[in-house]
């Protein structure tokens, strides 16, 4: 079951990538696929990250954790953008790998004794918030210069380093206390509330501002759908 999550991991990057490069949304579906992938994060912050975490950790130790995850996310998309361009796929890549690595070390360790029902849940909601970064990302980086297969080494590379990366929590992480662990998804978390805030709500209301409100709320129901599935 690890394997068949971590495959779906690896394919929803190189799926989404090619999908950005050789068949292009509209800008308008785009935002609104977009958006509904920022609504399904919303929901995996609170249930799968920040709440299990907050029975091991204090108060001041979560809020601490969710600051450094944010401002570690700002900080290198900044470095990105000026690097490469703002308006190039930097950010989204940023965004998916900042979020991937230690989201995926405490995914390895989630899937430890998980059963099929937690497994379908884990690996719909990585599907459905990964698949749209890749695509806009992969996009952009086209749209700012690189070569198309160029962009698919990126996104293959990055699906290789965050499949490592569960991985390593699966085999590495089991008998770290439950403590690290928290502090590793609140600051998981905080790299994906930083990424909703500069890269993914702006880009979806810039490209379908009408529809964008409605996207997001239709992330929000899908996502908890999988979360009732995994309960």
């Amino acid at each position: 079951m690890t394997l068949i999550v971590l495959a779906i991991v690896a394919a929803a990057l190189l799926i989404g990538a090619a999908w950005g490069i050789f068949a292009p949304l509209s800008e308008e579906t785009e935002g609104f696929v977009i958006a509904v992938a920022g609504g399904a994060l919303i929901v995996s912050i609170m249930s799968e990250l920040v709440e299990p975490a907050s029975h091991h950790l204090t108060f001041l130790s979560l809020a601490a954790a969710l600051v450094f995850g944010a401002s570690l996310f700002v900080l290198l998309d900044r470095f990105v953008k000026r690097k490469i361009g703002a308006q190039s796929g930097g950010g989204l890549l940023v965004s998916v790998t900042l979020d991937g690595i230690p989201e995926n070390l405490a995914l390895g360790v989630a899937l430890i004794g998980a059963g099929p029902k937690e497994v379908a849940a884990l690996a719909g909601s990585i599907f459905l918030s990964n698949l749209p970064e890749a695509a806009g990302g992969a996009k952009g980086m086209q749209a700012d210069g690189s070569s198309k297969p160029t962009v698919l080494a990126i996104w293959a590379g990055t699906a290789v380093l965050l499949t490592a990366a569960a991985l390593i929590g699966n085999l590495m992480l089991a008998g770290v206390s439950e403590a690290a662990l928290a502090a590793v998804r609140v600051t998981a978390a905080g790299v994906v509330a930083a990424s909703l805030a500069t890269e993914i709500f702006p880009k979806a209301y810039n490209e379908d501002s009408m529809s964008a409100g409605i996207a997001v709320a239709l992330g929000l129901a899908a996502a908890h759908g999988l979360s009732q599935l995994g309960g």
